[in-house]
């Protein structure tokens, strides 16, 4: 199976706030590509996001601002592809007020969210967070919330459900977006 795993961290409470951006790239089950950047999203950062991911102002101050990655990274958001995210109306939602912000064209792509597979295929679970689910599943995941960490989380966690489980279930996590 193909599929991107996104995952965003933000500045502030505010959706457009991106600070930080990974995507993992999968091809054939196999993770082969991956990209990182730390993102000057050109709004104050809130205290509390900070203790969460620990990106700071002063990290960001030379950093490319989203509509400057925007242009490396777009063509990989098209109608056929796959993004998956853990907690998936979050990164959408900061991918589409992000694109906002800049005026840039919201791309269409299709959407799975691991939260849903993961709630659907590992009902006993405590709860299904990214780090609870990636321990249970034996995922490395380091350095939670940074956010290549989080998208290969995340798209371990698909590859695993994919291996136990196959993939007959999934068109029913798919949403066009």
């Amino acid at each position: 199976m193909d599929f991107i795993a996104l995952d965003f961290e933000t500045a502030s409470a505010k959706r457009h706030s991106a600070c930080s951006l990974a995507l993992t790239v999968i091809k054939d089950n196999q993770i082969v590509d991956s990209f990182y950047a730390l993102i000057n999203p050109q709004t104050p950062f809130s205290w509390y996001n900070i203790k969460v991911h620990g990106i700071h102002e002063s990290d960001v101050a030379l950093a490319p601002t989203f509509a400057e990655i925007w242009p490396h990274i777009q063509n990989l958001f098209t109608p056929n592809q796959l993004v998956v995210a853990h907690n998936a109306p979050f990164d959408y939602s900061v991918l589409k007020a992000t694109l906002n912000y800049y005026n840039l064209e919201l791309p269409h792509f299709q959407l799975l969210d691991t939260v849903k597979t993961s709630r659907f295929y590992h009902p006993d679970l405590p709860n299904h967070k990214l780090d609870t689910v990636s321990q249970a599943l034996n995922i490395d995941l380091t350095q939670h919330h940074n956010a290549l960490y989080d998208a290969t989380a995340c798209a371990g966690i698909l590859l695993h459900q994919i291996n136990q489980f196959g993939t007959a279930d999934l068109p029913k996590f798919i949403k066009n977006v």
